[in-house]
C-alpha cells in the first residue's frame, strides 16, 4: 500500500475523531477565546503572551517543536512538525484581537464565549475573536489534532506561524519573516486563514488580491489665503484646481485615464470569467444594501469582475479652505488629497505612482506647486490557477461541502500574503470558513459552530488531498 493509499484509508477515522471530539475542542476554543489579546493596547501585553505561550504549549502537545518566539511587540509562534517526504505547509492565522468598545452594544461578555441560537435558528459562538482569528486559526490546530489521535501521525509536512499583531499593523512580522527566512521558506505553500465562504454552502479559495498605492497630493497656490471679494476671478484657486485634476483622473466609461495605467493589466481567463458568471452573484443586491443602484467603474464589465480583477482610482478624501460651521469667503492658499489605487497582478506600484505624478504635474499651471506624500504601497498576487496545490485543496473543499468549490478574489489587500511571497518565495492559498455577517470587529463578533466543525473537517480533508 502506497503512503497516499494509506492517507486516503485514514481518513474516515480521522473525520470521525474530529465529530467525537467536538465538545472538546469547544473548550480548548473557549479557553482560547477567554484571553483578552489585545495587540493595539499596551495594556494588555501580558495577555497577548499568555495568548501565544497557550497556543505553543498546545502545539508541544501534539508532538511539534513549538515556542512563542519574541519581537519587539508581541510574540510569534513558530511549531514545526516532524520532518517527512511530500508536501511541507507552513500555515498562518493571527492570534490577536480587536479592541472591544463600545462595550454597552455587547449583548454578553466580551470575552466569556457562549453558544447562542441566532434568529435564523443556527448555533453561533460569540467572543471577541471568534471568527477574527482564533475561531479559524483553531480549525486547522484541531484538524492535526484529529490526524495525530487517530493515526498517530501527520500526513504532511506542517509548519505553523501565528502573529500576534495582524490587527495592530504586523510591523514587526516582515523583519521577523527576513531573519528566519531560510527556516520558514522551506515550506512548499503558504495556507492563510482569515477568509470567507463565497456563501454557507459553497467553499471557496480566494487566489486573488489587489495591490496598494498610496498618495497624498498638496497644492499651493498663493502665498496665503485670500478674500474672494478682492481676488476672486484674478487669483487661482487650489480647490478648483484639485477638482479639475481630480475629475481627470476618469474617463467618461469609467476607466482610469492615467497615460500607461494599464499598461501591465492582463485580462482574466475565459474559464475563470465563466466560474464567477455562475457563481450567482446579487449585483442589484451587493448595491442596493449601501443605497446604491447603479455600477461606477468601467463599462461593460461586471460587478465582480471589477472589484476583484480590475484596478481601481478613489479619492478617499480631500480639504482645502473653510471647513467648519458657518461660511468663511476665503481663497484658500492650499487644498489636498489622499487618492489611492488597487493593482492587479503585473502592475508596479513605484510605476503607477510615477505615473500619477505626471499626470498631476502635467496639469498645473506656472504658477503652482503640488509637494507628493507617500503613503506605502504593495504589489497585488496572484495564485496560478492551474497549480497542484490549488488543486488539490480544491478538492478536498468540495468533498466536505458535497459542492465544488470556487476560485474568488477579492478587492482588498492583505500585506501577509505579499510577504510570503517577496520574503519566503512562497505562494499563499486563502482558505477561511467565517460569513460576512460574523460582525468581525464590532460587538457581537460570531462564529458559526458549522463554521467551526466543518472548519476542522475541511482541513482534515485537504491535509489528506496534500498527502496523496
Amino acid at each position: 500500500m502506497t503512503a497516499a493509499t494509506s492517507v486516503q484509508t485514514s481518513l474516515d477515522r480521522v473525520l470521525a475523531e474530529v465529530d467525537a471530539g467536538l465538545e472538546q475542542s469547544l473548550e480548548r476554543l473557549y479557553t482560547l477565546l477567554r484571553i483578552k489579546s489585545i495587540s493595539t493596547d499596551p495594556a494588555y501585553a501580558a495577555e497577548c503572551q499568555r495568548a501565544a505561550d497557550w497556543i505553543a504549549a498546545e502545539l508541544n502537545g501534539l508532538g511539534f517543536e513549538a515556542a512563542a518566539r519574541p519581537t519587539p511587540g508581541h510574540p510569534v509562534v513558530v511549531a514545526h512538525g516532524p520532518k517527512q517526504d511530500g508536501t511541507h505547509v507552513l500555515f498562518y492565522a493571527h492570534y490577536d484581537v480587536q479592541p472591544v468598545d463600545p462595550l454597552n452594544l455587547w449583548h454578553t461578555d466580551p470575552f466569556e464565549p457562549v453558544l447562542k441560537t441566532d434568529a435564523n435558528g443556527r448555533q453561533v459562538i460569540v467572543a471577541r475573536g471568534a471568527s477574527d482569528d482564533k475561531g479559524q486559526m483553531m480549525t486547522f490546530i484541531e484538524a492535526c489534532r484529529a490526524w495525530k489521535k487517530a493515526t498517530g501521525s501527520l500526513p504532511v509536512q506542517i509548519s505553523l506561524m501565528l502573529e500576534g499583531e495582524e490587527e495592530s499593523g504586523g510591523k514587526n512580522l516582515p523583519p521577523f519573516m527576513e531573519a528566519n527566512r531560510a527556516e520558514l521558506g522551506a515550506a512548499d505553500i503558504a495556507l492563510v486563514c482569515d477568509t470567507d465562504m463565497w456563501d454557507r454552502q459553497t467553499p471557496s479559495i480566494t487566489t486573488m488580491l489587489r495591490g496598494l498605492v498610496a498618495e497624498e497630493i498638496e497644492i499651493s497656490c498663493a502665498s496665503l489665503d485670500l478674500h474672494s471679494g478682492m481676488f476672486g476671478n484674478a487669483a487661482r484657486n487650489p480647490n478648483q484646481l484639485l477638482a479639475e485634476i481630480i475629475s481627470s483622473l476618469r474617463n467618461p466609461d469609467g476607466s482610469v485615464a492615467i497615460e500607461g495605467f494599464y499598461d501591465d493589466v492582463a485580462e482574466i481567463s475565459p474559464e475563470l470569467k465563466a466560474q464567477w458568471q455562475g457563481l450567482g452573484f446579487d449585483q442589484a443586491g451587493f448595491l442596493g444594501d449601501v443605497g446604491l443602484s447603479v455600477p461606477a467603474g468601467e463599462q461593460g464589465r461586471s460587478v465582480l469582475e471589477t472589484i476583484w480583477a480590475r484596478p481601481t482610482c478613489e479619492i478617499n478624501g480631500m480639504s482645502g479652505g473653510y471647513t467648519g460651521d458657518g461660511f468663511k469667503t476665503v481663497i484658500p492658499a492650499k487644498a489636498s488629497a489622499k487618492i489611492s489605487f488597487r493593482l492587479v497582478s503585473g502592475m508596479q506600484p513605484e510605476k503607477i505612482r510615477a505615473a500619477f505624478r505626471k499626470h498631476v504635474q502635467d496639469r498645473l499651471p506656472a504658477d503652482c506647486t503640488v509637494s507628493f506624500s507617500n503613503h506605502g504601497g504593495s504589489p497585488a498576487i496572484t495564485v496560478p490557477d492551474d497549480g497542484i496545490y490549488l488543486r488539490q485543496a480544491l478538492d478536498g473543499l468540495s468533498g466536505e461541502w458535497d459542492k465544488k468549490a470556487v476560485i474568488t478574489g477579492s478587492g482588498g489587500s492583505i500585506p501577509v500574503v505579499g510577504e510570503f511571497k517577496n520574503i519566503l518565495g512562497l505562494d499563499s492559498l486563502l482558505i477561511g470558513f467565517a460569513h460576512v455577517d460574523d460582525a468581525i470587529h464590532s460587538p457581537n463578533e460570531k462564529y458559526d459552530l458549522e463554521s467551526y466543525h466543518r472548519g476542522i473537517r475541511a482541513w482534515v480533508r485537504v491535509l489528506a488531498a496534500f498527502a496523496s
